[in-house]
């Protein structure tokens, strides 16, 4: 099988690399003090975050989470933007308001992440209702974790969508842990997928570190949305490598042969392995990884040659009249 540049299969690896290497990057800096706040991690998720997103349109609706940088770039973002914020620089995706938690890039359709759990949940379904009343066929595809499946907004969410029967994509990325929580311990039934049956919702469960598999599932809901089947519920079985938030410590668990099992299945070295075996020269992915490590760095370098917010800034975007400003900060 002969592979061309724009290829989808290379396409979906170049995603995936972009993520770890922007994370490992980001964690570099991070322990630096380069990045202010808190950083959570995608790593050993990326191939559920790329496959969902390949099977979207770029002016299809996607929502994240906190653990946000992921999500932004399966869908295709700009690194550059993306870095910047994480920096606090106004040249972000959000002008250096919102940080690591809070990446909005809406080029690509991403209606953003936030540090509430549950909350992109409603979102996506207003985004969803408003794609329905505008008479569209774009869809709404919303990211959450399995402790997110606890929250009010989850089962309000998927209830309205699954009355109104709106184009909306729930995946639920269930790495087994809500912060230090085993899932196994707070969710009431062995699969997520389960409570779909509530709302009356199709539902599946698909290999997370599998992104071929990912992409099948959430291709399928797609079509089912576009055509006015409603809603779909996918559990994704994933995995985080790294801790709940960079530096936050081993919480509660030992995670040594747990983790050890996980990365044996690390989804970027299972697709290069699937890659090389139906016929991509080895040239070809390494050339894929040295661009993705110049990528990140040239979006380093944009962040960090950025400008910082003024400080009288902070009073836009607030309402859609700039809030008055207090004599002593323009004295």
């Amino acid at each position: 099988m002969t592979y061309l540049g724009n290829d989808r299969s290379l396409e979906k690896y170049r995603r995936m690399v972009r993520i770890r290497e922007f994370e490992a990057v980001a964690e570099a800096i991070h322990a630096a003090g380069e990045v202010p706040g808190s950083l959570h991690t995608y790593t050993g998720q990326e191939a559920t975050g790329v496959g969902a997103c390949i099977a979207l349109r770029n002016d299809d609706y996607m929502v994240g989470n906190h653990r946000s940088h992921g999500h932004p770039i399966a869908k295709g973002a700009k690194l550059g933007p993306l870095m910047a914020e994480l920096l606090g620089k106004v040249t972000g995706v959000c002008k250096g308001k919102g940080g690591s938690m809070h990446l909005s890039d809406f080029s690509v359709g991403s209606l953003g992440e936030t540090s509430i759990v549950g909350s992109g949940i409603p979102v996506a379904a207003g985004a969803a209702l408003g794609a329905k009343l505008q008479g569209t066929d774009r869809v709404a595809l919303c990211f959450f974790g399995d402790g997110a499946t606890n929250e009010g907004a989850f089962h309000e969410g998927l209830n309205l969508a699954a009355v109104w029967k709106l184009p909306a994509i729930f995946l639920c990325e269930n790495n087994g842990y809500a912060v230090s929580t085993p899932t196994s311990e707070a969710v009431s039934v062995p699969d997520i997928a389960d409570r779909g049956k509530a709302y009356g919702m199709p539902s599946a469960i698909v290999d997370g570190q599998d992104i071929d598999a990912v992409e099948a599932a959430v291709t399928e809901a797609v079509e089912r949305a576009r055509t006015g089947g409603g809603p779909t519920l996918i559990e994704a079985k994933t995995y985080r490598f790294a801790e709940h938030a960079v530096n936050m410590g081993r919480v509660l668990r030992d995670r040594g042969v747990e983790v050890d099992t996980w990365r044996e299945r690390d989804p970027i070295h299972l697709y290069r392995a699937k890659l090389i075996g139906d016929g991509v020269a080895v040239g070809t992915l390494d050339g894929i990884e040295q661009e993705a490590k110049d990528a990140v760095q040239s979006a380093l370098s944009f962040a960090r040659e950025s400008d910082y917010p003024e400080q009288l800034a902070a009073f836009d975007d607030v309402f859609v009249d700039r809030l008055p400003i207090p004599a002593y900060l323009t004295n």
